[in-house]
């Protein structure tokens, strides 16, 4: 816009500029021109006395104006003329016609083999006939077309000008949004501690910058306070609820003397008790998380025999009554290691196999891939669960990593003993360990879940001697 705008006004005052020095230029000219063509026609009606000197005299004529030609046209239209580079057919008949027939002085600007001439008619009652004087004002288009040249210099000048201060104004003024939208995106990803550069001597932005601060200032102490309170909650539950479990076993050694009425009311009560014990657990690693006291415990395994692993204690510890899913590693995956921890690993394998029991129909599969390579060894490695229920909606591949979130298939039969944390603690301990993970839809229909795990290539001198690389 300031480019445009300097162009705008540098082509306004450079055409106004421009017709203004030419009609002055110009009219100045013509008014002189036409002030010696008076001169010199009353110069020669004076001083023709005989035909044989009308050519000396027209020359006389010419050399007191120089770069003109004069010719004089007698009734009976014999010319004469001071000069033999121009005839008398460069007079414009218009002109000739109006000075002869009309018996009136006038002048015209006109070009001539690509040369601006004012031509000057005069009636001359004496001679009974017209004078006619040729003015060669060629100089002032040169002189004009310097000042149009100079004038689009100046007018590309102005206008790089305006971009350039466009430019760095615009800079100026964006800047601060610039560094909003870095803090802004900083915060949204977890990076509270972000805030705004003091701008105290920018006036119109210093009032902006406190309230973006002191809002983050709010925001990061709430978020605070409430991950305070779910911790201080979860502890404090704890204890109870280590009580609870105590009893409910000193009364599941007695269930034999209880009436089966009795008995399923306390399945139901041990169901729920455990429940909750879980969901206290998860409530206190998300907080410990999000207060970032979680501590991982990095060690160096082989990815297809931590999966299988992962896999075997999950089946153990959950009440699935089918038999765990064959554990498909890829040979690429082969001089792979990954630094993980042996206890968050197996936790992720765990809600995941878990969330396929309880809302996919079971896990079917669960791949170990390589993600991306070079020289065909594998800088990352991909576990992915795949289970036989109807799948996710695209709706929902996103949102079932948040906490709670439990999606259209909460409510499907048998669905209810989920708490809504199990996947938002496998994002949270893939990320722990720099990986990611995702959902999708797996060939054949049903949901897959899957984890990238950054991997180290080992040296293929410690794979031959059965060593491993080094910690990361």
């Amino acid at each position: 816009m300031f480019a445009l705008g300097a162009l705008v006004l540098s082509v306004s005052m450079g055409a106004l500029c421009y017709f203004t020095t030419r009609h002055y230029i110009v009219g100045e000219r013509e008014s002189a021109d036409i002030h010696d063509a008076f001169v010199n026609v009353t110069y020669v009606s004076q001083h023709v006395a005989a035909t044989d000197t009308i050519n000396e005299t027209l020359t006389t004529a010419n050399k007191v104006t120089p770069h003109s030609h004069s010719f004089l046209e007698e009734k009976n239209s014999t010319w004469w003329r001071g000069t033999l580079a121009v005839t008398w057919d460069a007079i414009p008949d218009s002109l000739r016609s109006l000075v002869i027939n009309d018996n009136t002085s006038a002048s015209q600007t006109y070009t001539l083999h690509g040369t601006t001439q004012i031509a000057v008619g005069i009636p001359v009652k004496e001679l009974h006939g017209a004078y006619f004087e040729i003015f060669d004002i060629g100089e002032i288009s040169q002189t004009l077309s310097r000042l149009a040249l100079a004038l689009f210099v100046a007018g590309i000048v102005i206008t790089g000008l305006g971009a350039t201060v466009g430019r760095w104004a615009s800079g100026r003024s964006l800047r601060p949004l610039s560094g909003v939208s870095r803090a802004a995106v900083a915060i949204a990803g977890g990076d509270l501690g972000t805030r705004l550069d003091s701008t105290a001597g920018d006036r119109d932005l210093a009032g902006f910058t406190s309230s973006f601060n002191r809002m983050v200032d709010q925001l990061q102490e709430r978020i605070e306070r409430e991950a305070r309170f779910t911790s201080d909650v979860s502890h404090e539950l704890r204890s109870p609820l280590t009580t609870l479990a105590a009893s409910l076993e000193v009364l599941e050694t007695q269930v034999g003397s209880l009436t089966p009425p009795a008995q399923r009311a306390l399945e139901l009560l041990s169901a729920d008790v455990r429940r909750f014990q879980r969901m206290v657990g998860d409530l206190l690693e998300i907080s410990r998380s999000d207060s970032g006291s979680a501590e991982v415990s990095l060690e160096e395994v082989d990815p297809g025999e931590l999966v299988r692993r992962a896999v075997s204690a999950a089946y153990r510890s959950l009440p699935i009554d089918t038999p765990p899913p064959p554990v498909e590693v890829d040979p690429a995956v082969n001089g792979t290691h990954l630094w993980v921890d042996k206890r968050r690993f197996e936790r992720v394998m765990s809600n995941l196999i878990e969330n396929a029991s309880l809302y996919g129909g079971g896990a079917t599969a669960v791949h170990v891939a390589p993600g991306n390579g070079n020289g065909g060894r594998a800088l990352s490695v991909r576990v992915s669960v795949q289970d036989a229920g109807p799948g996710l909606p695209p709706s929902e591949r996103v949102r079932v990593f948040e906490r709670f979130y439990r999606g259209h298939a909460a409510f499907q039969r048998g669905a209810g003993t989920g708490t809504g944390l199990g996947l938002a603690l496998v994002a949270e301990h893939v990320r722990l360990h720099g990986g990611k993970v995702w959902a999708d839809e797996a060939e054949g229909g049903g949901a897959k879940f899957t984890i990238e795990l950054p991997g180290q290539v080992a040296d293929l001198d410690d794979d031959e001697h059965g060593g491993g690389s080094g910690a990361p």
